[in-house]
C-alpha cells in the first residue's frame, strides 16, 4: 500500500531541508563573497595604479603594498611595532571594559549615581582626545603609560554611555513581571536587565574599539616613544614611503575588523536569540 504524503507536509519538509542546507553552507558563502570582494577591490586598485591615474608617490600599486607588508615582517620592521600596538590596545580595552560596564550599569540603574557621574562622563565623552595629549605628557612624560591612558580614556566612555542607555531602556513590563514572580534584586539584574542590555554592551564595546584605535594612534603619533604602528606610519610619511604607509593602514583595518568580528562572534554565543531574530 502506497503512503501518500500531504502536499503541505511535503512542502514543509522541503523547506526544512533547504533551511538546513543553507545554514550549513552559510559560513562558506560568506567567506567566498568576502574573498571575491577583496580580490576585485585590490585588482581595481592595481589597475588604477598601473594606469597612473593618480601620482605613484601618493598611490602605489597594491602589489607594492603587499610586498612592503611581506618585507616588513621578514626584516623585523613591522612585527615589533604591531606587537606593541596590539598589546597596548588589548590591555587598554580590557581596562575600559572592566571599568565601563559596571559604572554604566550603575548609572542606568541608580538615579543618584546618574546625577553625580553623568556630567563628568558626558564631558569626557565629548572632549577631543588630542586636547588631552599635552596634559598627559606633562603628567606622565613620553612613557608607555601615557599611550595606555589615552586608549582607556578613548574607549571607556562609549562603553559607559551605551550600558547606561541599555539599562534605561529596559521594558518596564518585564521588571513588573519579575516582581510579580518574586525575583530578588540580584535575579532582576542577572535574568532581566543584563540579557536586555547585552546588545547595548556589545555596541558600546564596538564603539570603544573604534575610539580606542584612534586613541592608540594619537598616542603613538603625538606622544613620542618611537614605537607602535603610529610611529611606523609617521616614519613612512616622513620618508615618502607610500607602500609602507598603505601597508600600515591595511594592518590597522585588519586589526579593527578582526576585533569587531570577534565581538560579533561573542554576541552570537552570548545572545543566540538575536542572531535567530535577524535571520
Amino acid at each position: 500500500m502506497t503512503h501518500v504524503v500531504p502536499a503541505d507536509q511535503s512542502t514543509q519538509r522541503a523547506a526544512q531541508t533547504e533551511t538546513i542546507t543553507v545554514s550549513r553552507y552559510a559560513p562558506f558563502r560568506s567567506v567566498a563573497i568576502t574573498i571575491v570582494n577583496l580580490t576585485v577591490f585590490f585588482l581595481i586598485w592595481e589597475l588604477i595604479a598601473r594606469a597612473e591615474l593618480i601620482n605613484a608617490l601618493f598611490f602605489p600599486k597594491a602589489s607594492e603594498m603587499f610586498a612592503a607588508i611581506y618585507n616588513g615582517f621578514a626584516d623585523g620592521t613591522i612585527w615589533p611595532e604591531l606587537s606593541h600596538s596590539i598589546s597596548n590596545f588589548m590591555i587598554g580595552l580590557a581596562i575600559s571594559i572592566v571599568i565601563g560596564i559596571p559604572v554604566g550599569l550603575l548609572m542606568g540603574a541608580s538615579r543618584v549615581a546618574d546625577l553625580i557621574l553623568s556630567p563628568y562622563v558626558w564631558a569626557m565623552a565629548s572632549l577631543p582626545r588630542v586636547a588631552l595629549i599635552p596634559l598627559l605628557i606633562l603628567i606622565m612624560g613620553f612613557d608607555n603609560s601615557m599611550q595606555l591612558t589615552i586608549i582607556v580614556l578613548s574607549a571607556v566612555f562609549p562603553i559607559m554611555v551605551n550600558c547606561m542607555a541599555g539599562v534605561k531602556t529596559v521594558d518596564p513590563s518585564l521588571l513588573r513581571a519579575g516582581r510579580v514572580f518574586g525575583t530578588s534584586r540580584l535575579q532582576t539584574y542577572t535574568k532581566i536587565i543584563l540579557p536586555f542590555t547585552l546588545p547595548f554592551v556589545i555596541s558600546g564595546v564596538n564603539q570603544g574599539i573604534a575610539r580606542g584605535l584612534v586613541g592608540m594612534l594619537i598616542g603613538e603619533l603625538l606622544g613620542g616613544g618611537g614605537n607602535g604602528l603610529g610611529f611606523l606610519l609617521d616614519r613612512a610619511g616622513d620618508q615618502f614611503d607610500a607602500p609602507m604607509l598603505y601597508a600600515v593602514l591595511i594592518l590597522l583595518a585588519v586589526m579593527s575588523v578582526g576585533l569587531i568580528q570577534s565581538m560579533r562572534w561573542l554576541e552570537q554565543r552570548a545572545a543566540p536569540w538575536r542572531d535567530t531574530a535577524r535571520t
